[in-house]
């Protein structure tokens, strides 16, 4: 008992010195301290698995850190007077580099932190036989160490926000050097794309163009688009790392790898997925296709859902394919406005009105005609009734102001290019 009603002081005293023998037993202990602490962090933060590189430099990175607070407990060294380990430094660059997280990394400092904490408890309270200075050792040694935890996570993190940045700008430079190489037809060795790349070209490609309102190009965004693109990526059922390029103001292009082969994309998922992630973004998908000519081939059709996307403007869906009906058609007619305006208005008439009822109108019409003027297949294809189909295509046609009876094809292009460009080619008022 006389123990425990010691003077502050003394207590205050008998905790540094029970605080310093513990990081005299940390120094004795530090290497299976550090392995132990290596294999938590690992079994724990699933990102910093798998790479052995890595590994290794999580164990330097622990014991450095381990080193340094064994330092900050004996001499008492404020917390705000540390510069973080090199080695904790060079491996919050390798993590930049490969893309982890740096969630992951202030994570394993806070891990790392409560196994410590943990060990240290169980040493005090095995040492020292006065509770009270026992109590007053955990709270110095809890104290000091968080100190230090928030100091050298805080310093950690911007090493990784700068090493993320400029990796992020010089791998951008590589890529969309190739990226352009591929695009043109260069001849190009498979094995010197795909290093550069960091992508297989011997595969099913689907080749995406996201772009938004803001045309922004700031490293954010660039984060941005490459979580939508991972997104994106796992809906279409991807398993691999998706290709992000070039970020300039139009638009970011991006390839989802699809292995062997591809189903046919859930569109309603896809835009699902874009209305989440805000900021006006609007996509465009190519149609799979496969080697280094489907690499360029489904990259042109996704550039070319663009455009009849960005001719219907405000109208044009968050999610456009080149796979739809009609948009391989809307995008040649999208190559000559003025012509297409003028088929329109030519072979529409009234019907080519900027209106809510002329669109229903046009809606039916372009279903019938596709269905080659059966009222059944159109009414199943429509879900409506027999006899509405029937009454909006006679109205269709009074407003066409002449019959269906000729020109089936250039009535259905019309159609398509109203469907799809919206006021691109419609006309503001009735001819």
């Amino acid at each position: 008992m006389a123990l425990q009603s010691a003077a502050p002081d003394e207590v205050r005293q008998r905790a540094e010195a029970r605080v310093a023998a513990l990081a005299g037993h940390m120094r004795a202990q530090l290497p299976g301290l550090t392995r132990r602490l290596q294999a938590e962090l690992a079994e724990k933060v699933t990102d910093l698995r798998g790479d052995p590189r890595l590994l290794d430099l999580l164990y330097g990175s622990t014991e450095s850190n381990l080193e340094t607070v064994i330092e900050v407990l004996r001499y008492g060294i404020p917390a705000e007077d540390v510069t973080g380990p090199s080695a904790a430094e060079e491996y919050a660059r390798r993590l930049a580099r490969h893309g982890v997280s740096s969630n992951a990394l202030t994570r394993a400092y806070r891990l790392a932190h409560e196994y410590v904490l943990d060990w240290a408890a169980s040493w005090i309270a095995a040492e020292e036989p006065d509770p009270v200075v026992a109590y007053a050792a955990c709270r110095r040694f809890t104290s000091m160490t968080f100190r230090y935890v928030d100091s050298v996570s805080e310093q950690v993190v911007r090493v990784y926000e700068t090493e993320r940045e400029r990796y992020l700008a010089n791998r951008g430079t590589v890529r969309a050097a190739m990226i352009t190489s591929l695009l043109a037809g260069e001849q190009i060795k498979v094995a010197d794309a795909e290093a550069a790349l960091g992508y297989g070209l011997g595969q099913w490609h689907l080749g995406v163009v996201i772009w938004g309102a803001d045309r922004r190009t700031s490293t954010q965004e660039l984060r941005h688009c490459e979580g939508l693109l991972a997104e994106i990526a796992t809906a279409a059922g991807s398993t691999g790392q998706p290709l992000l390029g070039r970020n300039d103001g139009s638009g970011s292009w991006g390839w989802v790898p699809l292995g062997l082969g591809a189903e046919s994309l859930d569109l309603v998922r896809m835009e699902q997925i874009v209305a989440a992630a805000g900021s006006g973004l609007r996509v465009a998908f190519g149609s799979p296709a496969s080697g280094m000519e489907g690499f360029r081939q489904t990259h042109v059709e996704a550039l070319r859902a663009r455009t009849v996307a960005m001719v219907a403007a405000e109208r044009a869906r968050m999610v456009t394919s080149f796979t739809e009906a009609g948009v391989r058609a809307a995008a040649l007619l999208a190559t000559d406005l003025d012509a297409a305006r003028s088929l329109v208005r030519d072979t529409l008439g009234a019907l080519a009105a900027d209106t809510e009822p002329a669109a229903r109108l046009r809606g039916t019409l372009l279903a019938f005609v596709v269905e080659k003027g059966s009222y059944v297949a159109t009414a199943e294809r429509t879900h409506l009734h027999k006899n509405t189909v029937k009454y909006r295509v006679d109205r269709a046609v009074e407003e066409r102001g002449k019959p269906l009876d000729r020109n089936w094809l250039e009535v259905e292009l019309a159609l398509i290019a109203c469907e799809w460009l919206g006021a691109g080619v419609l006309t503001a008022d009735a001819v």
